[in-house]
């Protein structure tokens, strides 16, 4: 297993290398000039050309990106061109607001959409199984910014039962919460419900009712435990969705978190800001799938089996 690990770290290091590279590049081809955005359309064209030079945007491309990279490797991401801030330090205030956004999503859509998609399996082509597959059907095709500006009218403006925007306190994460999980909640229920079908059926669930095993004993022990593998995929695929979706959520519901902070980077060209941003982002994406995968060693016997079976066939 520690082997495995390790060459799983060792592959995100290109994943990394080359997620920072295109978005290096795409920094790089957007319009308008990072020093005129900082200093302003009265700036001299001598403080421009003293403002490039400082920033380094007077040297070429590949100069500059594996400049960067160096620097990264050594723990420095640079300051922001917008505040002149560590890039860094702002990404750890922002941090907490957005991981507690994503985290929180993350819970409701599995407390809620493991145990409606085995409801809905179970009573196969029941009223209820009709009402959760049109429901999955309508909050999956919902743009996440519509169905947030509904709640707030709903919510906040009509009922006053939670605050628009902000987030001091729980009460207004959780707004947030239910508009981030809307359309991953909608795929989890579809996910669990086939995945459970297609184990119900199997000869063993039949063979473990008939030796006289309660009906919730053969859906929670047996016909669970085997159809974990596709939701515990969706649900690692899914945090990273919800990783990246927060930027849409954090604008609607002005949340002080990540996604804001990217989308102001972007409009400004702070490049060591957004560079910064995507790479944890994309680190921490790869932990979490890395993480999926050592999950499904303790949640299918057979894949440790045959991990100890592939070790004593090397030695």
């Amino acid at each position: 297993m520690g082997r495995y690990i390790a060459k799983r770290l060792l592959l995100m290091i290109p994943v990394i290398l080359g997620v920072s590279l295109l978005v290096f590049t795409m920094m790089e081809l957007s319009p308008g000039d990072p020093a005129q955005i900082i200093l302003g359309i009265r700036a001299t064209p001598e403080s421009l050309a003293a403002l490039r030079t400082e920033l380094g945007l007077d040297q070429p491309f590949w100069v500059r990106y594996f400049n960067y990279i160096w620097n990264a490797l050594h723990g420095d991401f640079g300051e922001s061109w917008r505040s002149g801030l560590p890039v860094l330090q702002e990404i750890m205030v922002r941090f907490p607001s957005t991981i507690k956004l994503a985290l929180g999503s993350m819970a409701l859509m599995v407390l809620v959409g493991v145990p409606v998609g085995i409801l809905s399996a179970v009573k196969q082509y029941s009223l209820l199984d009709n009402v959760t597959l049109t429901g999955a059907l309508i909050f999956s095709s919902m743009p996440s910014f519509w169905l947030g500006t509904l709640l707030i009218l709903a919510f906040a403006l009509g009922l006053n039962w939670f605050p628009a925007t902000g987030g001091d306190t729980i009460r207004s994460y959780i707004l947030p919460w239910i508009t981030l999980a809307a359309s991953s909640l909608a795929t989890l229920v579809r996910m669990t419900r086939s995945s459970m079908l297609e184990v119900i059926r199997a000869d063993y669930i039949k063979m473990a009712r008939a030796k006289g095993a309660s009906e919730q004993r053969v859906i929670l022990r047996h016909a669970l435990r085997n159809a974990l593998m596709p939701i515990v995929t969706i649900i690692g695929m899914d945090f990273g969705k919800l990783l990246g979706g927060t930027m849409i959520i954090e604008q609607v519901f002005t949340l002080p978190g990540l996604g804001s902070l990217a989308i102001t980077s972007v409009r400004q060209l702070d490049v060591p800001m957004v560079l910064a941003e995507v790479l944890f982002i994309a680190l921490l994406a790869g932990f979490i799938n890395l993480f999926v995968d050592i999950l499904y060693v303790y949640i299918d016997p057979r894949l440790k089996s045959q991990y100890v079976m592939l070790r004593k066939v090397r030695r």
